[in-house]
């Protein structure tokens, strides 16, 4: 057993392109551990020498982890694990909860060191709105399933914070604004390098800019919230009444025009008792 380190899991978060923004307590940690579960070993490498040590590393990632973490699970009984991804927070966007799950059901103590996450970088540059937002991960590749997955989060009240490829960015920004309006957004890459940029303007904007010229580097999406729903007529809301009550009971009726439409149920229930009065 590691003399520095309690024996269990140590979820520990790592730079997402400036070394610099490694903590002390991070460093620490992966000097001690008894193993490093990485992404890519070479990745990691680079990463320790960074801090001047060697640490035994094994490959833990979404091809190999049914195999592989038995054996890590069973090594945090006497010793200290910690587990990395290539650049940020480990399991956001990254595997790991798996092995979370498995280290507490098994009754091994699990330590965060949080630091740099990408996602959370982009919100801070963005300048939209942070009191609420919406972790969407990577869109997925093919046209009819990504404008599905836009149609399920077009309505929710928060901004929205998404991962991308350089080559895609142009396609993901045209579908996001086909979507979701013509919102205010941010690209934002090379956060914490060199390159580090946010650039921003509407969502049409912002895909005729990358439709030719796609961006290198690690790019992260910001998509603000929608705006607030334009007030319904009274005539609107009594035209959709009146047809709902051709094919529903009263209070089926009024539930349903309510939920559609946000309007008052109580005032369009009165409504309803003098229409049929």
């Amino acid at each position: 057993m590691n003399a520095e380190l309690a024996p269990g899991l140590y979820i520990v978060a790592t730079p997402i392109g400036n070394l610099g923004d490694l903590s002390p307590r991070a460093a620490h940690i992966l000097s001690n551990a008894a193993i490093v579960a990485v992404e890519d070993s070479r990745v990691t490498a680079g990463l320790l020498r960074h801090i001047g040590v060697k640490r035994p590393m094994t490959p833990y990632h979404d091809h190999n982890a049914e195999h592989v973490r038995p054996g890590l699970i069973a090594r945090m009984g006497s010793e200290a694990v910690a587990l990395v991804s290539d650049a940020g927070t480990p399991l956001i966007s990254d595997p790991g909860y798996k092995l979370v799950r498995d280290a507490r059901a098994a009754g091994h103590m699990v330590v965060t060191i949080p630091g740099p996450c990408a996602a959370i970088a982009a919100l801070t540059l963005a300048g939209l709105p942070t009191d609420r937002f919406l972790y969407c991960g990577f869109l997925p590749p093919k046209a009819q399933a990504r404008a599905t997955a836009i149609a399920e989060i077009a309505t929710v009240r928060a901004t929205l914070v998404l991962y991308e490829s350089g080559p895609r960015l142009g396609a993901t920004l045209a579908a996001l604004a086909e979507g979701l309006g013509d919102r205010e957004a941010a690209v934002t890459r090379e956060i914490t390098k060199r390159f580090e940029e946010a650039v921003t303007g509407t969502l049409s904007m912002l895909a005729a800019r990358y439709a030719d010229a796609p961006p290198r580097g690690e790019i992260v999406v910001v998509v603000a919230p929608p705006g607030e729903p334009e007030a319904v007529s009274v005539d609107a809301a009594e035209a959709a009444l009146v047809e709902a009550l051709t094919r529903l009971p009263m209070a089926r009726a009024v539930s349903e025009v309510a939920k559609k439409l946000g309007v008052d149920r109580k005032e369009l229930y009165a409504r309803a008792l003098e229409m049929k009065g």
